[in-house]
Order: C-alpha cells, then structure tokens, then sequence
C-alpha cells in the first residue's frame, strides 16, 4: 500500500492535494479576510484550488475580500502550484544533500516531464535559477513604473509589482487589483513585462534548458522544443490577428481604444488566453467569434513542463503531424525530419480524448445546475480546465455543486489528465499475447 502511494505518478497529484487543503485551511482563518470573520469553506477551497492550479478563477474579489495576509497566502500557493510541489521538494533535498536519491528522481520526472532521467538535477536547478531571475527582474520593472508613473509607494510599488510578476511568471493570473489589468490597457511598460513572464513561463522548463545551451543552433534543437517554440509563435500571431479582427470596432472592447492601443490589447489577450489568466479588456463584451477562438487557445494552453496548462502545444501539433501525414498517405508521421513513435501518437491521442471527455462532462453537469448560457459554461469549463482563469463572470454565481465542478476541472486540468489516468491505472504490465488484427470501418 506504502509503495502504491509513493508511486511517482500517484505522489504528484496526492502531493497537490495536501497543498490545496492546507491553504483551504489558512484561508479560513480570520486573519487571512480583510472584513471580521473567516472565510467560508467552500470559498477558501475553491480559491486555495485556483491557486495552487494556478488558474486565476475567484469567487470573491481578491483585493477586496482578502487582508495582506490571505493575499500573500494566494501567492505563495500559486508559487508552489507553478513551481511544483514535487519539483520544489527534490530540489530543498539536492540543496542540502548534494544528491539525489533514485525515487526522488522518478519524482520529479513525473512532475518536470524531462526527457532524460540523469537531467533531473541540472533541470531542477534551473528552475530554480529562471523562477527567481524573471520574477525578481519582472518586479523590478513593474515596481518602478507604479512609483514613477502612477505614483505609488515604494512599498506598494513594490508588493503589487512582485504580486503581479509571480502571478504572470506561474500563469496564475490572480492580481491585486479589482479590474485585473484594464487599468494598464494603454500602458505598454506594464503589459509588455507581464506578458514576457507569462510567455517565458509557458515555453515550459525543458525547453528553457535546452535553449540555455544551443541558442545559437536550432538545427539541433530537439524536436520537442521545435514544435514548442515554432507553435507557440503560431498560436500568438493567430490570437492576435483573430482577436484585433473580430473586436477592432467592438465598442466594448478594442473599439474604446486607437490602433496602437488595439494591436496592444488584442496581443496581451492572444498571451493570456493560452493560461494566463490575465485581461485588459473585457471578457463579456466580446464577439462570440472571439470567444470561439479564445476557446481553442486556451484548451490548446502551453508548453509542456512548465506553468502553463491545457492539452499542451506539442500535443496539438503532434497530432497535426499525424493526420497530414495520413491526408497524404504515409506511413510514418513526421516533423521536422523526425519519425513521432506510435506511443507518442497515443499518448497525445489520450489527453485530447480525455480533456475532451472532461470539458463535455463539466459543461453537461453545470448546464443541469446554472441556467447560464452554452456559450459561457463552456468558456467558463474550458478556462478551469485548461488552467486559465479567464472568465465572462459567472463565476461568482455558480451555486455550490456549480463551484465544485470547476474544482475538480482545475485539478484534473493543472495535475494533467494522462497523470490522472496513469495514477488510477498504476499497475503497469505486459501481456503476454497478442490478439489477431482486424481493421473496422472508419468514417
């Protein structure tokens, strides 16, 4: 039973658990509410849930609601969601140590992904490393523009500038500020740094550290990193391009603004959609065109191994890969002059049939208890799922088993829908027969 448990792929999702239920607990206190008394259960796990699932999603607004200290208790479990309850706890172990044990290194490949077994520590380091240079260096620029252009504190400047690095930098998009970021949607020196964060964070970790040491050589990028980067690239120039032409004239959104404004916000909505969480604009005032595109950015979600969440870029374009090579008639699925294994196939086959299961489930469970419209259940299902945080604000009139659901989404959407099912099937065997093959009828 002990080893069952501290099986890598069940410990990830067991260890957030814990982590989700003993923020719950700190948000109940009294001193974690700005106004006398604690908060309710059922707020403080949803909003320990978003963090920790790095979401964003809220049920109450987070300036208002929460005092400093629940405030600095959401980002210090949005830090740990992005950096990695696993992750974090090998690398404390390699700090004091200097070594690491074979079953913390299974450990922390299950929650970095990394390819190679012996480049655990090198990559646990490096988190380390990127978490603390780009949201110490996003502080930094954010804190001087709220001193000199808004005339804030230095302290103020301060705590809201590393409030929102930390948020952007772990895709968590939670902010300090009851408009999120419509106060900032003609300033480029703040949206700039923040969505530079929320991209760095979302390329995922073992991209970061390939990058580190071939820069200079994408020809011998792995292929994983090609599809991570060349897609992302894609998906953000779409987003924009989609999004400034269905809302340039929309008065309630980009039609507020002149055209440097709307090319500004219609890419900070591109960077935010995939995870982030953040808006400038407003999410309910847009065209139901946007939102369709806004639905496919944010289940698509970012990088593997990193803060983001959805089913993943490589996911996605690995199955592009496929059905192109199988338009064409070809036997083998290529990308970039690299054969993609039949198990990788699968694999990225199971995570969109499982979101798609799990989106399809939560929007028929909140449709049986809301009466809200498909359009916003689905984009409320998808931002939970996909670890987003976007919302066209129903969130906080979900009833109770409404509330829950999202919960759940979350969890499954940060965890990882082929961990899930890896940790429910923990037993791993080989038959030792096959049956004969058979070819159904298909289409």
């Amino acid at each position: 039973m002990r080893r069952s448990i501290q099986h890598p792929v069940r410990l990830v999702p067991l260890a957030f658990l814990f982590v989700i239920l003993a923020g719950t607990a700190l948000l109940m206190l009294p001193i974690s509410r700005a106004d006398p008394g604690g908060a309710p259960l059922l707020t403080a796990l949803f909003t320990a849930a978003s963090a920790v699932c790095v979401t964003g999603l809220i049920v109450q607004d987070t300036p208002t609601y929460w005092s400093g200290f629940g405030q600095g208790v959401i980002l210090v479990l949005f830090q740990i969601g992005g950096f990695g309850i696993m992750t974090g706890a090998t690398l404390l172990g390699l700090l004091v140590t200097r070594k690491l044990k074979l079953s913390r290194r299974l450990v922390a490949q299950a929650e970095t992904k990394s390819l190679l077994l012996g480049d655990v520590a090198a990559i646990l380091r490096l988190i380390l490393l990127v978490t603390v240079t780009i949201e110490m260096l996003t502080t930094a620029v954010l804190a001087w523009r709220l001193r000199y252009a808004y005339d804030y504190g230095w302290s103020d400047a301060l705590w809201r500038g590393f409030f929102q690095a930390v948020s952007a930098f772990n895709n968590a998009g939670f902010s300090t500020y009851s408009d999120n970021l419509s106060g900032f949607a003609l300033d480029p020196a703040v949206l700039i740094p923040i969505m530079t964060a929320v991209v760095i964070g979302g390329l995922g970790f073992p991209v970061i550290f390939e990058l580190r040491y071939g820069m200079r050589h994408p020809a011998r990028w792995s292929i994983h990193t090609k599809i991570t980067l060349f897609g992302t690239a894609f998906l953000l120039i779409a987003g924009l391009v989609a999004t400034a032409a269905y809302e340039w004239s929309n008065p309630a959104t980009l039609g507020l603004f002149e055209w440097p404004g709307k090319l500004l916000n219609a890419g900070t909505h591109s960077v935010m959609a995939r995870t982030a969480g953040f808006n400038s604009i407003d999410i309910a005032g847009m065209r139901i065109e946007t939102l369709a595109v806004t639905y496919a950015l944010m289940l698509i979600g970012g990088g593997s191994a990193g803060t983001a969440g959805g089913i993943k870029v490589t996911t996605f374009f690995l199955l592009g890969f496929v059905v192109w090579a199988e338009i064409r008639g070809q036997t083998d699925s290529t990308a970039f002059r690299r054969r993609i294994g039949s198990a990788v196939q699968r694999q990225a086959l199971t995570i969109v049939l499982l979101a798609v299961g799990a989106v399809g489930g939560g929007v028929l469970i909140l449709l049986s208890v809301t009466s809200f419209a498909l359009q916003d259940v689905l984009f409320e299902v998808i931002s939970a799922f996909g670890t987003v945080g976007l919302s066209t604000g129903i969130t906080a009139d979900l009833p109770p088993a409404g509330q829950l659901v999202i919960i759940v989404l979350m969890f499954v959407g940060r965890v990882g829908t082929i961990t899930i099912a890896s940790a429910l099937a923990l037993r791993e065997r080989n038959e030792p027969f096959r049956y004969p093959e058979e070819r159904p009828i298909v289409g």
